[in-house]
């Protein structure tokens, strides 16, 4: 009886061989499983796994170890018991580490390395020096970790610190400029509406609706499939473009430490607006204090260094000096930013609140306005909110000009998801 070669096979041209060409391509993709399993589980692995790493494998090995390979002292390691990695509290260590990071892995990891090293090896300190600075990957919550060393920071780290802000705002200028200014543009111009509007400038759309009990029928022949019209005895228009001021709009925002990136991203977003004639912005940040701004809007970055980001939390004192600014309600946009943990008096935050939205203005609340994951906050206060029409919920920086948007037209605002919300 003739024994069948393996459905996966081939003849070797030079040798006659028969080949199992499935187990020749599982082979490389075995060795790539291991080895992946040996960089994720440390040195203390390589007898289980049987790898061996060689070439750059190891300087990228050593750079993981120097983090996560703490002999299990701190969470989330890579395991492994007796290793005593680390590295170092000198400043030219790690400078020289944030170099191996940034050569071996892509910025998003480095990003993430940075952030563990910074929470898991109490590196803040070292954050304070220039050649430490110089090498860092700049990101939105490294800004923010670098406003809440601000006060202790030394003189001569100073200028790169801010350097290493200036890079991070530019960047989310660039990105989040030119879509906040299309979109609220657009709805400026059409919350500005006319009755007697050029041909041009007349908002079909709404035209149309607006006259719909004006339908006419159109006689026709014997046969003929009837037909009719609308009759726009009232036009409705866009309001022509105005260097005019239209609306003001109050950024409210929370300066606890839990609100680092909503802070930076606030900035940025506060920046933008105040560069459009057509609205008057106003930038408050608190804690336990208030303080305004507004006169620091044509830089992000000093708005940044304004902050003092930590610290306890008073609401209702922050809206009250809100409502004090306020001069036309029904041409008012609030937009305050917090989790939400009032350390203030509760029921007279609410009280704003509602003393606020009944005098015309649109309140909008924002739990978060960032990129991460869902935040926390009080979720007792969210709901009371809710219940004065006031939903509080994240905001991503991409959607944050759609919610102004339907502020300023006065639609519903688009909650991104509103099973989530409290």
């Amino acid at each position: 009886m003739t024994a069948h070669a393996p459905q996966h096979a081939t003849q070797d041209d030079e040798t006659g061989e028969t080949v199992d060409t499935e187990t020749t391509r599982a082979r490389p993709a075995d060795g790539e499983r291991m080895r992946r399993w040996r960089m994720v589980l440390g040195a203390d692995s390589a007898e289980s796994t049987g790898c061996t790493l060689t070439g750059q494998d190891v300087a990228m090995d050593g750079a993981l170890d120097a983090l996560y390979g703490g002999g299990g002292k701190k969470p989330g390691g890579r395991g492994g018991g007796g290793r005593s990695a680390g590295l170092g509290a000198s400043a030219p260590s790690v400078a020289r580490w944030l170099g191996d990071i940034r050569t071996y892995f892509p910025s998003s990891v480095v990003q993430v390395m940075q952030r563990d090293a910074i929470d898991r090896l109490g590196l803040s300190a070292l954050l304070l020096e220039p050649e430490m600075l110089e090498a860092v990957e700049a990101d939105v919550h490294l800004v923010g970790t670098l406003l809440s060393l601000n006060k202790a920071m030394p003189e001569t780290t100073k200028e790169t610190a801010r350097a290493v802000v200036r890079k991070v705002v530019d960047d989310l200028e660039k990105r989040l400029e030119s879509r906040t200014r299309a979109t609220l543009t657009g709805a400026l111009d059409r919350s500005a509406r006319i009755s007697r509007p050029r041909h041009r400038d007349i908002d079909w759309d709404r035209t149309i609706r607006a006259n719909l009990k004006n339908y006419l029928t159109i006689p026709v022949a014997d046969g003929e499939e009837a037909t009719g019209t609308v009759v726009p005895e009232r036009l409705i228009g866009y309001g022509r473009a105005s260097q005019s001021v239209k609306k003001d709009v109050i950024l409210c925002i929370d300066q606890s430490g839990s609100m680092a990136a909503s802070v930076v991203y606030a900035s940025v977003f506060g920046a933008v607006l105040a560069s459009m004639r057509t609205l008057a912005t106003r930038l408050v940040v608190f804690d336990t204090a208030v303080v305004d701004l507004t006169d620091q809007l044509d830089d992000p970055v000093d708005v940044l260094f304004g902050t003092q980001l930590g610290g306890g939390t008073d609401i209702n004192r922050a809206l009250a000096y809100c409502q004090s600014k306020i001069t036309r309600p029904a041409d008012t946009v609030v937009v305050l930013i917090s989790d939400l943990y009032e350390g203030g008096i509760r029921d007279e935050m609410l009280k704003r609140v509602a003393a606020m939205k009944a005098s015309g203005v649109q309140f909008v609340t924002l739990l978060a306005l960032s990129d991460e994951g869902a935040p926390a906050y009080d979720h007792e206060h969210a709901a009371a909110l809710g219940a004065l029409g006031a939903p509080a919920f994240a905001c991503t920086p991409d959607l944050f000009p759609d919610i102004m948007a339907a502020a300023i037209e006065k639609r519903p605002l688009p909650i991104p998801d509103k099973e989530a919300q409290p």
